[in-house]
């Protein structure tokens, strides 16, 4: 069986699981209408459902490990599916935040778990290319949501948005049956629930704090109140971690130095990744007053140029080498990332286009370099908690880019006697992100020379106690 058939099946689940999250971004108003409610309102499925994530994400590798990566693969396709439906037939706001959650949960488990078997199924040496495909739906679904879900609303109704996932679940939990051997580790310790009832908070009041930024939902001394809140449960989850044997989120990974620079490197450089989704659509719709449909048209090219990457990332780094690439095309990315600063009402779209897609084609290798490096030097034992562990700083950096790109529209249009949002607010915003962004370099240029070199060596796959892959 082709291991990369196994990474098509994982990369087709975060496909759905990351466009869901931002498809039901344009179709707020239509649903608000229908459940009576007030479409800030309606934002609170957006944000009960990164809650949700951030809560369980951190779980999914213990599971993993005393279950069976399939299993738990499986399973969660199933929850993410069902919630899908449910969300569908909600009639009531309430029913609608329940239902987010549900599949929040599933989402949680499927995509780390998901990670955990290509890392465990597929050799070092072929990491690189298979982690690649992870990046294409990563990058291509919070491009392909907000049209495809102003299509689906203003040509089917709204809950077609969710419906539309139950033949893809169906399909994946046939696949992984099929396809996905249950790997699991023989001797597991107990769950740490003090550490996961402490991450929980910590988390989930980092994330809801961070989403609410800048979105008007709740007041300033409210979204102060939950980052304090997350910011002292992360600080007892650190204390607490320093001393149990077994943490559920392990930060002893910190010390393996690659890890590391993948980790807060990462963070920094998701920053405008994360942002370039929220700002970019608002500025084509508000700044230059296209359509939702035009927009998602020019900002579809970045998924354009990210697939044309996957064909020569692992070429690139073999050639050249972690660090340089992540130095050097770190700081050509975030050039692309404040690139959308120099746009104008007047740009013609090819040039807008054009940008985008190469744009696409060097962020997409830096994604791709900083996720594989991450699991260089990770042992077979540890790679549950290290996919869980890279996970939800994954969730935090993307939320805390849409975070900082609210805050800096906030500020931009501060003081003024209209709220709308002008076009040149978003310059500011772009070169702010991007800024960040760039500061990944300085933690890059800390890395060996040589870091990551095992990922081009050849490799068996690793794995522990592996059930076989049922018969067809």
């Amino acid at each position: 069986m082709p291991r990369y058939f196994v990474t098509l099946i994982v990369a087709v689940a975060l496909f759905m699981e990351t466009m869901d999250s931002t498809v039901i971004a344009t179709s707020l108003p239509a649903i608000a209408r229908d459940m009576g409610e007030d479409p800030i309102a309606l934002k609170l499925a957006l944000t009960s459902y990164l809650l949700s994530l951030a809560v369980f994400i951190p779980l999914s590798g213990w599971v993993a490990d005393r279950f069976g990566a399939r299993t738990v693969f499986r399973a969660a396709i199933v929850v993410f599916t069902l919630g899908s439906a449910a969300c569908g037939f909600a009639q009531s706001l309430p029913d609608f935040i329940l239902f987010r959650i549900v599949q929040g949960i599933g989402g949680a488990m499927m995509v780390p778990v998901g990670r955990l078997v290509i890392l465990r199924t597929v050799p070092k040496a072929e990491l690189i290319s298979a982690l690649a495909w992870l990046t294409i739906p990563a990058l291509l679904g919070p491009v392909i949501g907000p049209p495809l879900g102003g299509f689906i609303t203003t040509f089917a109704s709204w809950r077609w948005i969710f419906w539309i996932n139950i033949p893809t679940g169906l399909l994946g939990v046939i696949l992984a049956t099929r396809f996905i051997a249950n790997i699991r580790e023989g001797e597991m310790p107990p769950l740490d629930v003090k550490g996961f009832i402490l991450s929980g908070i910590g988390l989930a009041g980092l994330a809801f704090g961070l989403t609410t930024i800048g979105q008007g939902l709740f007041p300033p001394a409210v979204v102060i109140s939950l980052l304090a809140v997350g910011s002292i449960g992360c600080w007892l989850y650190v204390r607490h971690a320093r001393t149990t044997p077994d943490p559920l989120i392990d930060l002893s990974l910190l010390k393996v130095e690659t890890f590391y620079a993948s980790v807060v490197g990462g963070f920094l450089f998701r920053v405008g990744i994360g942002s370039t989704p929220f700002l970019l659509p608002l500025l084509l719709q508000l700044g230059f007053g296209l359509s939702p449909f035009k927009s998602g048209m020019l900002t579809f090219s970045t998924a354009v140029g990210a697939m044309a990457m996957k064909t020569t990332a692992a070429r690139i780094l073999r050639r050249f080498g972690f660090k340089s690439v992540l130095m050097v095309n770190g700081v050509v990315s975030c050039l692309f990332i404040a690139a959308p600063a120099l746009f104008l009402p007047m740009t013609p779209h090819a040039i807008i286009l054009a940008v985008l897609l190469v744009g696409g084609f060097f962020k997409s290798l830096q994604f791709t370099s900083i996720n594989t490096l991450a699991y260089a030097d990770i042992e077979p034992r540890a790679m549950s908690r290290a996919t869980s562990f890279a996970s939800v700083v994954q969730q935090l950096s993307m939320t805390a880019g849409v975070a900082v790109g609210a805050l800096v529209l906030e500020v931009e249009r501060h003081g003024r006697p209209e709220t709308a949002v002008h076009a040149a607010d978003f310059a500011a915003a772009f070169i702010v992100v991007a800024a960040i962004s760039t500061a990944s370099v300085l933690i890059f240029a800390r890395l060996p020379k040589l870091a990551g070199a095992s990922l081009s060596a050849p490799a068996r796959p690793v794995g522990t106690v592996q059930e076989p892959v049922p018969p067809a």
